[in-house]
């Protein structure tokens, strides 16, 4: 059968799920290749940023928010409360949501007293000390973007402590250089502090847009 439209008489083009990147001065480290895969995997990337944009693109369906130092600017990200309802509501809603590192301090209850988008419930603060270091990790359970199992490799890179570091459905328990359990899941929300590359697992894109087309 031809490249005629789908069922409904939708074009499937039309059906590309809304994926909504962060960035701006506040999330400002992201791999190229995330955005690549994401678009392969069958979305329609849109980037926006925090600092400046009151809501998500329009047609939002799924999130992915990345590194960077939202720290620097908690007033500003705090005082954009128009925008953090917004990510509220998408996580609250089931849509998957990818936030490592900056992004997990955004999704916090509060970052240094301010408030931010309250999806999980931790806090964070400032710190004088840097954790840093490569990890290996295992997926505790499934998620937005691993299946239960699933190894993965990547590094830690901040100042700040989040309290709890973990939730009741932690994101990864790490197995090297020590034993312990990191993140956050919760509905579509996939939330920690690990650092990773999707082109070393491009599945982890494949899921994500399955998951966001279905929001």
């Amino acid at each position: 059968v031809g490249g005629g439209p789908a069922a409904g008489g939708e074009p499937a083009a039309a059906r590309r799920p809304v994926v909504a990147v962060a960035g701006g001065s506040a999330f400002t480290f992201s791999y190229a290749e995330q955005t690549e895969l994401l678009t392969a995997a069958g979305a329609e990337v849109v980037s926006f940023d925090p600092l400046r944009d009151d809501g998500l693109p329009p047609g939002t369906a799924g999130l992915v928010v990345g590194g960077g130092f939202p720290e620097v600017y908690a007033p500003e990200l705090s005082a954009n409360d128009e925008l953090r309802r917004a990510v509220a509501a998408l996580a609250h809603s089931g849509a998957p949501v990818a936030a490592e590192c900056a992004g997990l301090l955004y999704l916090a209850r509060s970052l240094d007293g301010r408030p931010m988008c309250g999806v999980l419930d931790a806090d964070a603060r400032m710190t004088d000390r840097l954790t840093l270091g490569y990890r290996e990790a295992v997926a505790v359970g499934d998620s937005a973007i691993a299946e239960a199992g699933a190894r993965a490799r990547g590094h830690e890179f901040h100042r700040t402590v989040l309290e709890p570091r973990a939730g009741t459905y932690p994101a990864w328990g790490f197995v090297r250089p020590e034993r312990r359990t990191e993140g956050f899941v919760r509905r579509g929300v996939h939330a920690s502090y690990l650092h990773t590359h999707w082109a070393a697992t491009p599945e982890a894109a494949r899921r994500f847009v399955a998951r966001a087309a279905r929001a």
